[in-house]
């Protein structure tokens, strides 16, 4: 993600190195997973079972929420690439699906 879209990298300049695979990358790709598998926890009430993430990213992060977007959009393709055989059109659908309302769940303290 921060390669392909370079814009990413603005949140992470305190970072000495950004390039994939680095310690600090690894890291965070860590987190927002962990970040990923609570959303798939809370599946039911995205909203309010992510409140406190939505707060983080919004007021002390101040992340952009089309960030969320692009985000989703590869952990599409990594799904795709890693698992093709398994990323049917259905499984596309239902992942864009969660995705979707991930990214929304995240972006509610924006509004």
């Amino acid at each position: 993600m921060l390669v392909v879209y370079p814009q990413t990298k603005t949140y992470f300049s305190h970072w000495k190195d950004l390039s994939p695979g680095s310690a600090p990358v690894r890291k965070h790709g860590k987190t927002v997973m962990s970040g990923v598998a609570e959303a798939v926890s809370k599946i039911d009430d995205l909203t309010n079972g992510l409140l406190t993430l939505s707060e983080l990213h919004a007021f002390q992060l101040r992340v952009d929420p089309a960030n969320f977007k692009i985000l989703s959009h590869n952990l599409l393709v990594v799904l795709a690439i890693q698992f093709p055989d398994d990323f049917t059109p259905e499984v596309h659908v239902a992942m864009d699906k969660f995705l979707s309302a991930l990214a929304l769940a995240l972006s509610e303290k924006y509004r």
